[in-house]
């Protein structure tokens, strides 16, 4: 016969949930510096320094063309965007969480959900000095 070999044990798994996800979203962005990062955003896209989406984000992380990154702390499941946190601290790129992707989606100038996006490098760009201001910002945030 076939013994069950948890028998016995308890599981203590804790079913993955929107709340235990919002905990790994870390640093989360006030009210405040949200709306910054949006405006910051929306800029942005007016200039063309700005990827969409979780590959999109990838790609510049790895090319090294990425300045900021800002993700979606409601996406679901997060799972799907945990590796770029990561990603971000190899490379040294800020990063940080708005709460709505459909805001950031608004603010990118798509219709659809956005769960990440990367604001891209050009120095002779005007949006400089803002950039390097909020990126000030973010990295108070993460100590």
């Amino acid at each position: 016969m076939a013994e069950d070999t948890n028998a016995g044990k308890t599981n203590t798994k804790q079913p993955i949930t929107a709340e235990t996800d919002q905990r790994k979203a870390w640093p989360i962005a006030d009210e405040a510096l949200s709306q910054q990062l949006l405006d910051l955003v929306q800029s942005a896209t007016h200039y063309r320094q700005l990827k969409k989406g979780a590959n999109e984000t990838t790609k510049t992380l790895n090319r090294g063309t990425s300045e900021l990154v800002i993700l979606a702390a409601d996406t679901t499941p997060l799972p799907i965007i945990l590796h770029l946190p990561l990603l971000c601290e190899d490379k040294n790129v800020p990063y940080v969480y708005v709460p709505s992707k459909l805001a950031l989606g608004r603010a990118t100038g798509v219709s659809r959900p956005v769960i990440a996006t990367s604001i891209t490098t050009n120095e002779a760009s005007d949006l400089m000095p803002q950039i390097r201001a909020i990126k000030v910002q973010v990295e108070r945030l993460m100590i």
